[in-house]
């Protein structure tokens, strides 16, 4: 089952996530700085707020990928057949 956050990234803009991600980071960073300066009530937001950076960095790759010809980052591989009929359309050109 898809977390509740990841259908909501998922339905962000790229500008939007770009955003959501530098806020994230920023009050990641803060809060480590809190935590070692004088502690925070809840040391638990830490870790979940780590996870919700790598939603958005995944949630931004998938799209990244996805642009790509094959979804996995490389263009699509061509049939013998395929490469054939090419390189013969090239020698008649």
């Amino acid at each position: 089952m898809a977390s509740k956050k990841f259908e909501d990234l998922s339905k962000m803009s790229t500008d939007d996530l770009a955003v959501e991600l530098e806020a994230a980071q920023r009050e990641y960073h803060q809060m480590r700085f809190d935590n070692y300066a004088q502690g925070i009530p809840s040391t638990a937001a830490i870790p979940e707020l780590r996870r919700d950076i790598a939603r958005i960095k995944t949630e931004q790759r998938r799209r990244e990928l996805e642009a790509m010809d094959d979804g996995r980052g490389r263009p699509r591989k061509l049939t013998r057949r395929k490469r054939l009929a090419a390189a013969a359309r090239a020698r008649k050109a």
